[in-house]
């Protein structure tokens, strides 16, 4: 590991100006916005949040009739979420966050772990970088650590999502070769700049809210401090050769209540911030318990941003990021909220794009995670299954699967899973079997993690799925969104509609 604080600024200034005449080649520098009616975008991405993740949610919280407030969008789309193999254009069907959010920042596909650059490791510019250049004031929030793939997409540039900071180390920052040794250290030593470095100096977000603080350091905060940000809590002591916890301080949501700077960064958490389901549950006296939620972070960046002097108008990202670590971690309960949290930032998107006139709100994913379905009630996935499906077709054998399954296959696997996981069987780790929920159709008697309970709920895996996901939008031109589309489109369509 070896720190690479101070070494490349001119390296990071040469891609800022790169990014600048790239904006002028495509033609986003216009000052005039009279012809245009969007003076506003703002994004929001539930990270791994499949069709299923939006209607288990809708059904949990508001009923089988009801809506959630991004149902209430609108136009209404699909996007294609496929990557790309490195160094080829040959599809990779299952995307990560970071190929993902490249595509829609910057409009390319490129390989899974790669910000910023396309398949073949060479620095694209971003949107926000574009919209920053053309003068527009820009936001980056997230629930993630602000260094994670998703923010990291729209403000840095590097060959490895890992490569976060504070500290360079090969195993991060550098692709392997096909026979285990690291690739050379590209042209561009930004490629390999932590990300952390570079968001701390390239100014490309105004406002930045998120987890993360164990990935800065006090010559960030200087540098921030430096470029005019006002930074809440504290990135550590400088008299300081490594920095502990305890010399760093989080930001919490009564320093962002009063914040009104232009320029700000709040930082909540040291790493990824706190699931609203465990955070309900921590006492008063918990840090965590200080950290704002989702909602109030859009509702701060937003009010931040619109009230800038030159009134040119802003994009802002914001990620609801736990829906995909939790929907990793196979924890339905916990997806739920997540999915409930994100969906109350986008009311407050919604309300201020409702009251301005001149604001697109897009909402969608960057891919599924899991394989979240909901299951008829009293039955099993597959692997779980009491009797898993037959694949034989007794009405018509010319159906029949090779090989057919026989009676030795059709019992429940002991090892994995003793009952629901809200119930009898939740102590076992090792139980993958249905949660159950209520829902607001249920008789009040009914309980969550019961039989009765009808919201039944499994996990294909802990990991992506190729599914197509869903795309909500609201406001002037957001009726391109209505298509299925591929999500290097959403880059081409915020652009046309912020920056034509």
């Amino acid at each position: 590991m070896q720190h690479r604080k101070r070494v490349w600024p001119v390296a990071i200034a040469v891609a800022t100006a790169t990014v600048s005449a790239a904006t002028l080649i495509a033609g986003c520098g216009s000052d005039s916005k009279a012809d245009n009616e969007v003076h506003n975008i703002i994004y929001l991405l539930g990270d791994g949040m499949g069709r299923t993740h939006v209607t288990a949610a809708r059904e949990r919280f508001a009923g089988a009739n009801g809506r959630l407030n991004l149902e209430q969008l609108p136009y209404v789309g699909a996007v294609a979420t496929y990557a790309v193999e490195p160094g080829s254009a040959k599809p990779s069907l299952v995307t990560d966050s970071a190929s993902a959010a490249t595509a829609w920042s910057s409009g390319v596909k490129t390989y899974n772990a790669a910000i910023g650059v396309d398949a073949y490791g060479k620095s694209v510019p971003t949107l926000m970088e574009q919209a920053k250049a053309a003068g527009f004031a820009t936001g980056n929030v997230s629930t993630a650590e602000i260094t994670d793939a998703t923010p990291a997409a729209m403000v840095s540039h590097s060959l490895l999502r890992g490569c976060q900071g504070p500290a360079f180390s090969e195993s991060s920052c550098l692709p392997k070769k096909s026979d285990g040794s690291y690739e050379a250290q590209p042209a561009d030593k930004t490629l390999v700049t932590p990300i952390a470095e570079q968001i701390a100096r390239n100014n490309t977000a105004d406002v930045i809210l998120g987890g993360g603080l164990a990935r800065f350091e006090p010559d960030d905060q200087k540098a921030m401090q430096d470029n005019g940000y006002e930074v809440l809590g504290s990135m550590g002591d400088p008299a300081l050769k490594v920095q502990t916890p305890e010399s760093q301080r989080v930001a919490t949501a009564a320093d962002l209540k009063t914040v009104t700077g232009q320029k700000v960064i709040g930082l909540f958490n040291r790493g990824n911030m706190t699931a609203t389901n465990a955070r309900a549950a921590l006492p008063d006296s918990a840090p965590q318990k200080q950290e704002p939620t989702l909602a109030e972070m859009t509702t701060k960046a937003i009010d931040l941003l619109a009230k800038r002097k030159d009134g040119k108008g802003f994009l802002l990202q914001v990620e609801g990021a736990l829906i995909d670590k939790r929907s990793h971690a196979n924890d339905a309960a916990q997806t739920l909220d997540e999915v409930k949290a994100f969906d109350d930032a986008v009311a407050a998107a919604l309300d201020f794009a409702k009251r301005d006139g001149h604001t697109m709100v897009i909402v969608t994913a960057d891919h599924e995670c899991a394989g979240f379905n909901i299951i008829e009630k009293n039955t099993f996935t597959n692997a779980e299954a009491v009797a898993p499906p037959t694949n034989v077709d007794t009405g018509n054998p010319a159906n029949n699967s090779v090989p057919a399954r026989d009676g030795k296959d059709n019992v429940k696997d002991p090892a994995r899973s003793t009952g629901l996981v809200n119930g009898a069987g939740h102590q076992d780790p090792r139980n993958f079997a249905p949660a159950t929920f209520r829902t607001p159709d249920d008789p009040a008697e009914v309980k969550d993690g019961s039989p009765e309970a009808s919201l039944w709920l499994t996990y294909l895996s802990g990991n992506h799925t190729g599914a197509d996901v869903q795309i909500y939008a609201y406001g002037p031109g957001a009726q391109v969104f209505a298509a299925n589309q591929d999500n290097t489109s959403l880059y081409t369509k915020m652009h046309q509609a912020l920056l034509p």
